[in-house]
This record gives structure tokens, sequence and C-alpha cells, in this order.
């Protein structure tokens, strides 16, 4: 049985697996970036399992900057091939790799919730040095679920921020994207979790997850 790790854990392979892994991929040598990707110490990211994914491995992936086609490789790998494992960076850590005109809207998101933390094309610009970002790029977040009023200061800052907010308030039952916690058209949210996608109440879910 695979080590279970949460989506959007940010791991790192050994180049030994990683030699593996394009032997069993020979189609990944189209893009000499992937072959190098282990060697260079750049991370894979924590997915949901898909129907073709191996039983008793973990399901990673690895999104190519927009200068390689912004394609979006799938492998498993076990658990033992795995020698690193940290959640996405801090929000506050990444913003170095930011544009300017998008700092006033990040230092608002940080001294909302200092524990954000960022896992879309700003964590893979910051954590690779590869240039990810766009002008058509989202920041990709992800919030840890706290007091009941945080989609509704998330979506103030959204309102005057000069890119889209995207992404998810997360408990122990999984996430739910932001602003379906913000209407008030049903009392059921879905919640993203490791093995799929299930409903709650919003009341449950802002409590803490449980049902």
């Amino acid at each position: 049985m695979a080590e279970a790790l949460e989506r959007h854990t940010m791991v790192k392979t050994s180049a030994a697996a990683w030699t593996a892994v394009m032997a069993r991929h020979p189609e990944f040598a189209e893009h000499v970036i992937v072959e190098g990707w282990a060697r260079a110490g750049r991370p894979l990211i924590v997915r949901r399992p898909g129907c073709s994914d191996p039983a008793g491995k973990i399901p990673l992936g690895l999104p190519l900057p927009p200068s390689h086609g912004k394609r979006r490789i799938a492998i498993a790998l076990d658990a033992g091939e795995i020698i690193e494992r940290k959640p996405p960076p801090l929000l506050a850590d990444a913003a170095a790799s930011a544009p300017s005109t998008w700092q006033d809207t990040i230092d608002r998101l940080v001294r909302l919730c200092p524990e954000t933390r960022t896992f879309g094309s700003l964590a893979w610009q910051h954590l690779t040095g590869l240039p990810y970002l766009s002008d058509h790029s989202d920041l990709d977040l992800l919030w840890p679920a706290q007091a009941s009023t945080l989609p509704l200061e998330i979506a103030g800052i959204a309102h005057l921020a000069p890119m889209r907010l995207d992404g998810e308030i997360i408990c122990t039952a999984g996430g739910v994207q932001w602003r379906e916690l913000t209407g008030a058209d049903s009392d059921d949210v879905l919640v993203k979790g490791l093995s799929g996608v299930h409903s709650m109440t919003r009341a449950a879910f802002l409590a803490g997850g449980t049902p």
C-alpha cells in the first residue's frame, strides 16, 4: 500500500528513480527539460489518482512551463523512490518571484492568513527558477480552514486583485474551492479529498470537516 500523501505535497525523487521513469516513458524524451528534472533538484506534485494509475503507487504530476507547451505529465512512483516531501511553499516565501503588480494583493493575503500557501504557476517559478508566469496567470492558493468569515474576506481581496485568485480552503476532510463557500445557492459544497470528491454541508466544512 502506498504511503498516503496529501494533494499538493511537493516531492523529490532520486536520479536513479527518474532514470527508471524515463525508461518506462520514452515519449518523455521529446522534452529535454524532463530528462534532467530530478538531477536539477526540481519537484513533482502529488495529485489525485486516476483510473490508469498502478495500484500501490503515489500519483504525481509535473506541469511543464509555457515555453515547453504547458504539458502536464503524470507519473506514479513507489513511496521508496521519494527522497523528500514538503508542503507547497508559503505565499510569503514565493512572493519574491511574483510580478510587481501582484505585490499589494499578496501583502493583503499574507496579512489575512500568514499560513496561505501557493501551488500553481507562482509556486513552480519560485521552486524551479523557470518562467511559468504569464500576463494571464492565476494565483493558485491553499488556505487552512479557520474563521467562517475567511471566504468573504478572500472575496474582498479578489475583487480588487489584478489577477484571478483560485484555490481551496483545506480542512481534514479535504479542500473546497473558496468561491463555493461564499455563495448561498446551496447548503452543500464539493470537497476534494485524496481518494475522490464528496459533498458536505458548508457549515460542517467550516466547522472543521466533521460531517
